[in-house]
């Protein structure tokens, strides 16, 4: 069973019900994690990469322009 990163407490995740790209949330702190990968369970932090990720995208948009 995964546990919660930030405050350990164990994510109540039925394996054969998410699928990547899913959002599931620590019932105890709150936290939220994207599936990253089902088998085996992978899991990122919701919004720990987002400002990161919109630069490069703005990035791209200003290449495709030129």
């Amino acid at each position: 069973m995964a546990s919660c990163p930030e405050c350990e407490s164990d994510l109540d995740i039925e394996l054969d019900e998410v699928e990547e790209g899913d959002v599931v949330s620590c019932e105890e702190c709150g936290t939220e994690y994207e599936v990253v990968a089902v088998d085996p369970l992978e899991l990122s932090r919701v919004g720990e990469d987002d400002e990161e990720d919109d630069e490069d995208y703005t990035e791209e948009e200003e290449e495709e322009e030129e």
